[in-house]
């Protein structure tokens, strides 16, 4: 079987990044605050370069990635965001604790974008190393907490459409 091509389509629907007018969450691990400083920084340049007003930003600052999705949760029954951006640093160490947290964090993070309709993105670094948490909030690979806002961005367009 062909797979679906644009042409074909009876109608496509795509978000966009048009942030006026829309309201937007960001919640920040302050557990490796050093990176979800950065990683925020990323996050709030990005939203204001595409219009969106800082009075229509609210950030919110919990303890661990753990309490990203508690947060969130709590934004959405609030009706306070089009989007929620969980921003977070979780590194590697000796123990299965890593491994937990991630698990719980991503877990719990799409969880609430899935039974609410509201999206929640994971900009959450899951990183081996602190060099690695560095790259990936601002050097060579690029600020993750950018990369988030723009899905949020795109993502909250996107609802608004369908």
């Amino acid at each position: 079987m062909k797979p679906l091509s644009a042409k074909r389509a009876r109608r496509i629907v795509a978000g966009d990044y048009a942030g006026a007018g829309r309201r937007f969450a960001v919640c920040v691990s302050r557990f490796n605050e050093y990176i979800t400083r950065a990683l925020l920084d990323g996050c709030l340049d990005q939203l204001a370069r595409h219009g969106v007003p800082s009075d229509n930003v609210d950030v919110f600052w919990v303890p661990g990635a753990l309490e990203l999705a508690t947060c969130a949760r709590r934004i959405v029954e609030r009706k306070a965001a089009d989007a929620i951006i969980c921003l977070g640093c979780v590194i590697r160490g000796e123990t299965a604790h890593y491994d937990h947290v991630c698990r719980e964090t991503a877990k719990g993070i799409a969880e609430i974008g899935r039974r609410t309709g509201v999206p929640c993105l994971f900009g959450v670094l899951t990183v081996d190393s602190i060099e690695q948490a560095i790259e990936r909030a601002g050097t060579k690979l690029g600020n993750a907490g950018a990369a988030s806002a723009l899905a949020a961005l795109e993502m909250a367009s996107l609802m608004e459409k369908i």
